[in-house]
């Protein structure tokens, strides 16, 4: 991995492609584990997530189901503060084991919004899973149940995750390289 070069901005390697896969493995062997019997509905949050949803799904060997809903917070390299949300989620939650599949938890104003959506619908459980999480950005208390990658307050780019929508296509991550 080299140094490269999305719009007006440089980023450098920061975690590669066959860690990214051998963490998600990991993620999904507890998942399995954890809802043997359960039959739990993941929902991925789009856009970010799509890669690591369909990487994790590979690896789910339980009985489980997936949906997608479009939650959004970020606008070039900062969260705005305000959540939007494009794709609502039909699926009823009462009594279902929810996992919650996320690209990254920076300040959690994300969950923090959606969390209590979810959990008016009664779920028997609700759990996150997220590729990374920046503990140094969080301003709210979100739980995250199975981490692939604890990162620093960095902007991050590639593995879903975009800069003005480009570079969710790469296969590893990299960090903004700072003036």
């Amino acid at each position: 991995m080299t140094t490269i070069q999305v719009h007006d901005k440089k980023f450098k390697p920061y975690i590669g492609a066959a860690e990214i896969q051998e963490r998600i493995k990991a993620v999904a062997e507890q998942i399995n584990v954890d809802y043997a019997g359960k039959r739990p509905i993941f929902i991925a949050i789009l856009n970010g997530s799509f890669m690591f949803a369909s990487d994790l799904f590979k690896y789910v060997s339980i009985e489980a189901e997936i949906c997608f809903i479009k939650l959004a917070s970020y606008k070039g390299t900062k969260s705005t503060g305000n959540v939007i949300t494009s794709i609502g989620l039909d699926e009823p939650l009462q009594d279902r084991h929810v996992v919650i599949i996320e690209d990254i938890v920076d300040t959690g104003n994300t969950m923090g919004k959606f969390l209590p959506q979810l959990l008016v619908q009664q779920p028997a459980s609700l759990k996150i899973a997220s590729l990374l999480q920046k503990p140094d950005a969080l301003e709210h208390p979100i739980e995250i149940h199975y981490l692939g990658f604890s990162v620093p307050n960095k902007f991050l780019l590639g593995f879903g995750l975009d800069y003005d929508g480009l570079g969710r296509n790469l296969a590893e991550i990299y960090q903004l390289v700072e003036d």
